[in-house]
């Protein structure tokens, strides 16, 4: 199965069964949070610019704890690449902020 939103920026993000398995076995913390995942990138806080060209769409989880969601967007489609709970937002707030 294969869920899609539309990001901040209007561009349809994928999140694809095999992405996800990926990214429970590298963050067993988000095993359970596909939905959290998906509604931070439709709902991000905030989107940075990541090292590769990606993006990180940022949620604030609860008071400390953000959930970031790595993916690209292409001409018109996005996909998901990773995702991560951390609670180091000083590290968040040394990349360049893309929205809003």
């Amino acid at each position: 199965m294969t869920d899609v939103v539309i990001s901040r920026r209007g561009v349809p993000v994928r999140l694809t069964d095999e992405r996800w398995a990926h990214i429970v076995d590298e963050h067993s913390e988000l095993a359970g949070l596909r939905p959290a995942v998906l509604d931070a990138v439709e709902l991000a806080n905030r989107i940075l610019e990541g090292s590769r060209g990606e993006l990180l769409a940022v949620k604030e989880r609860e008071p400390g704890k953000w959930i970031v969601v790595v993916y690209r967007e292409l001409s018109g489609d996005g996909f998901i690449i990773t995702a991560f709970l951390t609670s180091k937002g000083r590290s968040l707030s040394r990349r360049r902020q893309l929205w809003p």
